[in-house]
């Protein structure tokens, strides 16, 4: 079991390693930067994402001996019970092209628990982070507040990206869409996960949504939005199993303090209960 003591103490590296490249990475930011492509041209990537990462880790493991750290970029490396899930950039399509929505996610997980982390936004100077004991902004007490009725409020989604025309076939996907779209007041779709959940943990968006995320793009917002508040409900969608912590399921709707949102969370079930019964088929 984690104590508070050792929380806090993991919650300040966090910090530390969230802010780390802040420098190289401004000076990047809206230069004439290389991109390459992972899965395909809508997965980029820049020597960024990488360059930070290996300074990331060396930093992590050089805290906290005893550490694995589990990279967007290199994978998994180290040994011990301290597991880190660093996403060097989250929103790099984002900072490719210079517009100023992507972050820095570091998060600290022990025995399958979220203990800490930090969301750093080196352009808005905003240094998001949480402990066992709290959630703070830039150092100051995080507290998340939503607008109680769906019709009225804001939602922030990354859905849907090509891959999910694949999974759930163009006309029930413009259909999910659609739905969303007619029920918010506003929609938005602003391509950082870390980020969109650290914007529901203060209060500023409503509810969060996403159909793909990896646990270093959520682990340490995780615990933020938590901490400040609000509530983190995970989705499975055919890839893992009921039981699986949440921070490690591939989707999640995110709800602000005081949310309650009957037509996000049966639109978020019925994709995640169609991908789970078509991976169910396909077994």
């Amino acid at each position: 079991m984690t104590g508070i003591e050792e929380s806090r103490r993991l919650r300040t590296v966090a910090e530390q390693a969230a802010q780390l490249m802040r420098a190289p990475l401004l000076a990047a930011f809206r230069s004439n930067m290389a991109v390459d492509y992972k899965v395909d041209l809508h997965d980029v990537v820049t020597r960024y994402d990488k360059e930070a990462e290996v300074a990331i880790r060396a930093f992590i493991l050089g805290e906290v001996p005893g550490s694995v750290v589990i990279g967007e970029e290199a994978g998994e490396s180290g040994a011990g019970r301290v597991r880190w899930y660093v996403d060097p950039i989250d929103g790099t399509s984002n900072f490719a092209r210079g517009f100023a929505f992507w972050c820095v996610s570091v998060g600290v997980a022990i025995d399958g628990e979220v203990v800490a982390g930090a969301v750093y936004d080196p352009v808005a100077g905003m240094l998001f982070s949480a402990d066992l004991t709290g959630a703070w902004l830039n150092g100051e007490p995080l507290r998340s507040r939503a607008i109680a009725d769906e019709r009225h409020a804001t939602l922030i989604t990354g859905y849907p990206v090509a891959r999910d025309f694949r999974l759930d076939g163009h006309e029930q996907t413009l259909a999910n869409f659609g739905e969303l779209v007619e029920t918010f007041s506003t929609l938005r779709r602003p391509g950082s996960g870390a980020l969109s959940l650290c914007h529901v943990a203060a209060g500023w968006v409503d509810a969060s949504a996403g159909f793909g995320s990896n646990p270093w793009d959520v682990a340490a917002a995780v615990l933020i939005l938590k901490q400040a508040g609000g509530s983190y409900h995970p989705l499975t969608l055919g890839k893992v199993a009921t039981d699986t912590s949440d921070f490690m399921c591939p989707g999640y709707v995110a709800l602000g303090e005081g949310a309650d949102y009957p037509s996000l969370m049966r639109v978020a079930r019925r994709i995640s209960c169609g991908r789970d019964a078509r991976a169910r088929d396909a077994a």
